[in-house]
């Protein structure tokens, strides 16, 4: 893959596009693997994780599917299907392993500023809904990653694990709740920023913010060649490397198209914005402690699955609920309302018209959701609250999603409410679409990536032995080793909370 004698006067062996969780991840893993590689980042923004990443940009929650019914759908025959959801677990386990191998190794020395543990809740009310609920349970409860889930329509412990919730609700009610007290709350924006605090200090990388990467173009020696732009100075640069990763959020579509690559066609996206509503009330804040997640309205994104939900930010304890979803052209917070618009092409128009066409629903939901009052919004809220008072609550602007529509031979084009990783044949390009559970997964999406795109590397006994040193359990199914599983979920526990309990100390 890398051919560092021949573009080193020209370029690095790897441009990163995007500093958010996910090239800060595939930045770190290759400075591990191999130290001696040069890597240049490129940021749009003027600082890292400032869009998909941040905290309040709808990516704060630690996804390990413990809460989020939307990864346990419901089938036709009444059973719950649970491979999404244990896929989920196993892959923020080993996001739990790469963290704790950082904080052993002081490549991050404080692990509260951005993992906490919140628990984790689903709850519901209506006879069928706990029915659902229900079935959910004890079709987790068959698998050892859910195995410490409790399920109680008990009101007197509903009340004890979520007070706020279960306060003024109606006694005649039938509710029911899942308690999963190892949840955790992660701030992906406070990860990213202290990965890349790392690699800038080692030798070899450099990060460029405010730069716009405009262009991108295979040469014929096979290497890449990358024009960008500085937003400040408007000064033009041209660079060549042999490795490209596009992790620009909802911005890694329109550079894919721009590759041209043949395995990029196709593809188009759909944009979703989104709002909270986050409490200014301190007793308030102060009364809950967890992140209770119920059913989404029928048609309603994955993203907009309500839920009450305790943060912790910039070492504040927040309080937020949502998100409302709404409809923008832009493919980022920080875009252009053209994103949209310009994205279309002969290769992908057909599939976006039938995905839209076949999403009828969706459509309703986000024009019922951007005509919504604050009145409406209090309604939604009260739910889940049902004291909640519109003076205690502010309106936030949230992050802006961009769902993959992709090619489907039945169909035409389907939305794709998930992550995917498109890459070249010859693995000199990637690039990572879509949103939910993206952050939280990051590590096992890039190890993905790199198994795609440095196969002659990932086979060599160096790489993995180093592999198998950051990642315990890499080459090994948690599933299929339920033994080992609890031992790498102890080890991870002690390392990320009680480095955090010392670091507290020595403060």
């Amino acid at each position: 893959m890398f051919r560092s004698k021949r573009t080193s006067e020209t370029g690095p062996d790897v441009v990163l596009i995007g500093a958010g969780i996910m090239s800060a991840t595939l930045g770190t893993l290759l400075k591990e693997l191999q130290p001696e590689l040069t890597i240049e980042i490129y940021e749009r923004l003027d600082m890292a994780a400032a869009e998909s990443s941040d905290a309040w940009n709808n990516a704060g929650t630690g996804h390990s599917a413990f809460c989020e019914l939307n990864y346990t759908p419901q089938k036709q025959d009444g059973s719950v299907d649970i491979k999404k959801a244990v896929n989920i677990a196993e892959q923020f386990e080993v996001s739990r392993q790469f963290w704790a191998y950082l904080v052993e190794n002081n490549i991050i020395s404080n692990p509260q500023a951005f993992i906490q543990r919140i628990p984790h809740m689903s709850f519901v009310w209506g006879e069928e809904n706990v029915d659902y609920l229900k079935k959910r349970y004890k079709a987790l409860q068959q698998c050892h990653l859910f195995k410490k889930m409790e399920y109680s329509e008990d009101k007197e412990q509903l009340k004890a694990w979520m007070p706020l919730v279960m306060e003024g609700r109606d006694p005649a009610q039938k509710v029911a709740a899942t308690h999963m007290e190892i949840g955790t709350d992660v701030n992906f924006g406070a990860l990213s920023r202290a990965l890349f605090n790392h690699l800038e200090q080692l030798d070899g990388v450099t990060i460029h913010f405010n730069h716009d990467v405009r262009d991108l173009k295979r040469m014929e020696d096979g290497s890449w060649q990358i024009k960008v732009k500085n937003r400040e100075t408007r000064e033009k640069n041209v660079l060549k490397t042999d490795f490209v990763f596009i992790g620009a959020g909802g911005g890694s579509l329109p550079l894919l198209e721009k590759s041209d690559i043949p395995e990029g066609k196709g593809f188009g996206g759909f944009p979703v914005s989104g709002q909270w509503l986050r409490c200014t009330n301190p007793d308030i804040i102060a009364q809950h402690q967890a992140k209770v997640y119920g059913k989404a309205s029928v048609g309603a994104p994955p993203m907009s699955v309500p839920h009450l939900d305790t943060r912790m930010i910039d070492g504040e304890r927040a309080l937020l609920f949502g998100p409302y979803a709404g409809f923008s052209t832009k493919f980022l917070k920080n875009g252009s309302f053209l994103d949209l618009p310009k994205s279309i092409s002969l290769d992908n128009i057909h599939p976006m018209v039938s995905a839209g066409l076949d999403n009828i629903p969706l459509t309703k939901y986000l024009i019922a959701q951007v005509r919504q009052k604050p009145e409406d919004r209090l309604d939604a809220l009260r739910e889940y609250f049902p004291e909640a008072r519109m003076e205690d609550w502010k309106l936030e602007i949230a992050g802006q999603r961009v769902q993959v529509i992709k090619k489907d031979p039945e169909h035409g084009g389907i939305l794709e409410f998930g992550t995917e990783v498109v890459s070249a044949a010859d693995g000199s390009i990637a690039a990572l679409l879509g949103a939910s559970p993206g952050a939280s997964t990051a590590v096992s999406i890039m190890l993905n990536l790199l198994k795609r795109c440095f196969k002659d590397y990932v086979e060599t006994e160096a790489w993995q032995l180093k592999l198998k040193k950051m990642i315990p359990s890499y080459g090994q199914s948690l599933l299929n080793h339920p033994q080992l599983c609890e031992e790498l979920r102890s080890w991870t526990t002690e390392v990320l909370e009680l480095k955090a309990m010392e670091a507290v100390d020595q403060d």
